[in-house]
């Protein structure tokens, strides 16, 4: 049986190469500490921008009344219930999240909504049927998975032929736009998390992002994972990059087959 975590322990936000250093008992537990804040904490670091992202984000599934979407690293459940709120009437939408924590903060505010579920599940092995959502997304969670490639193909299985794999993350732009947006995200993050008792889990977020893939490594990645036509756009001068990939139609059969 593995050894119960440290109080206060939090990841060091490494990467792999392939994926984040730290197990998924450590990211789960620092996740479920910092649940009740955690919404107003993305609007503080995101210098109010998280709004506008997410929108984009909604936008660009494709998801239309009556259709079914899959939300990845659903945290407290944001992007799921406009993924909901966009798919209606008759539309479906499963949130799925590591953190009990997080978890329970999304049901209890979005009680009562008919097609809209959260579930605690594994990126990795997701609580789903090959094929059975018109879109799926991951906000702000895919540099938090173990394996990057094995999360998009997770997606990409749960997806119909022709539906959209979209992911929303933080990067490291270099244009000059993006300098205060890098400024604020590596100096004055730390400190907004340590006025909130949070400092460490904070740091980790920093660190995670200083970690994560390029822009074009994602990219490369979507299509290891089995997506087609992977394309990608900066927003707010880069700091954050929104990529959307398309499940391949299966390949026809060979004349004579």
């Amino acid at each position: 049986m593995t050894a119960p975590l440290p109080p206060g322990h939090t990841p060091s936000g490494a990467s792999t190469g392939s994926g984040n250093a730290a197990g998924q008992p450590e990211v789960r537990v620092m996740f479920d500490r910092i649940a009740r804040r955690y919404d107003l904490m993305n609007l503080l670091i995101s210098a109010f921008q998280e709004p506008r992202w997410r929108r984009r984000l909604v936008a660009a599934s494709g998801i239309e009344a009556g259709g079914s979407a899959l939300d990845v690293a659903s945290g407290t459940g944001k992007v799921a219930a406009d993924l909901h709120r966009q798919a209606r009437p008759g539309g479906r939408v499963l949130g799925v999240d590591l953190s009990p924590g997080m978890t329970r903060v999304a049901r209890a505010r979005y009680a009562g909504r008919s097609g809209l579920e959260y579930v605690v599940g594994d990126a990795l092995a997701l609580p789903t049927e090959d094929g059975t959502f018109d879109a799926a997304t991951i906000a702000f969670g895919m540099r938090n998975l173990p394996d990057y490639r094995r999360g998009f193909a997770e997606m990409a299985r749960s997806v119909r032929p022709g539906g959209r794999v979209l992911c929303l993350e933080i990067a490291r732009p270099r244009s000059r736009v993006a300098r205060f947006m890098r400024w604020w995200f590596d100096r004055i993050v730390p400190i907004i998390g340590r006025l909130a008792g949070q400092g460490a889990a904070y740091g980790y977020l920093v660190r995670s992002v200083q970690a994560s893939p390029s822009p074009e490594r994602i990219a490369e990645i979507m299509g290891e994972a089995g997506l087609v036509d992977v394309r990608w756009q900066g927003l707010t001068g880069g700091i954050v990059t929104l990529h959307v990939g398309t499940v391949p139609e299966p390949a026809a059969g060979r004349a004579g087959d």
